[in-house]
């Protein structure tokens, strides 16, 4: 096809073309070469040729309207291949892909902060009822400090956003108890928001977790629910089983290495020290991003198990010196007040890093977190340490309900 293209291009002149059918003429009757003879001129007999030649002059008028067709027609297939739209028109391919990637983000945490409202539903609603009289006074403060009492938010935490609440209502001009509702929302956000903070992975290599607790506040399923967000993030994960005086969290823990796929150091009956030793110089060797270390439950009042965990952490950092990258507390949200003094105790012992809040969902006393955001900015300013975040909150058992916190999701489901 392309060499008769070229040649139909090349040609002088279409008589040039038409010059193979001269020995055509042959076949005319020869009774007309006489008249015909003194007139020589090939023109009268070529007219009547060329009604044969005009058959075959279509081909190559078909030719170049077929031509340009091959080259635009599989770019116009392409693009449909690729951008999923049906038709070929260009606002079709940009509008198409953009819709699909918001649902797919968002609905995960969507449904979150669903089963976040369901679970602190107890928490608040001592709290928002408050907000149903019709008259922003006295008593309106009165009862909404009484809620928080009870909610544990402790007298301090208290005192500190009746006093933001006010200020912020006055400035304001509030007149409804609804937008009191909204102000108290943003006093809570603000109190809580320096809690926010993302655990850093991949930093050092492997960066090495101790998690710590009392007995019962959820430390070995929150470091299995943690150990599948990382190995979903496509993280290699080694786990050390430190908790050796109690042979059935060294199970657990094991049941969550296999379901997670992951390797894990454990010894029964071993010194937890030492397990938490090999694990680490063995996360080094095989190159893993995260080393999680279980260690026992215990007390803050139980001064030989807390010199435990003292003695734990030293000998992580004999086996890598900038180790432990992170040192976590899980608190049991059903304790209250009680959860802040286990945060003060193990600090002081440990040096926190950051606290996992689990069981929310089955206690009134989630207002807890606004003491322990109150007593970490005191402890940040007189300390000059960092204020102690709170890295992930549970309300359930399952996977999916431990999540990274958000003061503003905390806020709006615990007044909604």
């Amino acid at each position: 096809m392309f060499s008769f293209f070229r040649k139909k291009t090349d040609s002088g002149s279409p008589w040039e073309t038409q010059r193979m059918p001269d020995v055509m003429p042959v076949a005319e009757p020869p009774a007309v070469a006489p008249v015909a003879a003194p007139a020589p001129v090939a023109a009268p007999t070529r007219p009547e040729v060329q009604p044969p030649v005009s058959v075959s002059v279509p081909a190559p008028a078909a030719a170049p309207v077929v031509a340009p067709e091959p080259a635009s027609a599989p770019l116009d297939f392409l693009k449909r291949v690729f951008t999923g739209a049906p038709e070929p028109t260009p606002p079709a391919p940009v509008a198409a892909p953009a819709p699909a990637p918001e649902p797919v983000a968002e609905a995960p945490r969507e449904a979150w902060f669903q089963r976040l409202r369901k679970g602190l539903a107890r928490t608040g609603s001592g709290i928002a009822q408050v907000f149903t009289g019709a008259r922003i006074d006295d008593e309106l403060y009165e009862e909404l400090e009484s809620a928080l009492l009870m909610a544990d938010a402790g007298v301090r935490a208290t005192e500190h956003l009746l006093k933001d609440l006010k200020q912020r209502v006055k400035a304001a001009g509030s007149t409804e108890p609804s937008q009191v509702k909204a102000l108290l929302a943003d006093a809570i956000v603000d109190l809580l928001a320096p809690l926010e903070r993302a655990l850093m992975v991949g930093e050092h290599q492997p960066t090495v977790i101790m998690v710590a607790g009392v007995n019962g506040a959820g430390k070995t399923t929150s470091i299995g629910k943690l150990t599948k967000h990382l190995a979903e993030a496509k993280c290699k994960v080694l786990l050390a089983a430190a908790d050796t005086f109690r042979a059935a969290a060294r199970e657990q823990l094991e049941v969550w290495a296999d379901r997670n796929q992951v390797e894990i150091v454990s010894q029964e009956g071993g010194d937890p020290a030492s397990v938490t030793f090999d694990a680490v110089k063995a996360g080094k060797a095989r190159g893993c991003d995260v080393v999680i270390a279980d260690t026992a439950g215990r007390l803050p009042t139980q001064l030989h198990l807390m010199e435990e965990l003292r003695k734990i952490k030293r000998v992580i950092t004999k086996a890598d010196g900038t180790a432990p990258h992170e040192v976590l507390l899980v608190i049991d949200g059903n304790t209250g007040q009680n959860a802040l003094e286990q945060v003060k105790s193990f600090d002081a012992a440990l040096d926190l890093t950051g606290l996992i809040v689990t069981k929310l969902d089955g206690t009134a006393k989630g207002g807890v977190l606004a003491a322990i955001a109150l007593w970490s900015r005191d402890r940040a300013a007189q300390s000059g340490k960092k204020v102690i975040p709170v890295y992930f909150i549970g309300v359930g058992e399952k996977l999916e309900d431990l999540q990274t916190f958000n003061a503003r999701e905390f806020a709006s489901a615990l007044l909604n």
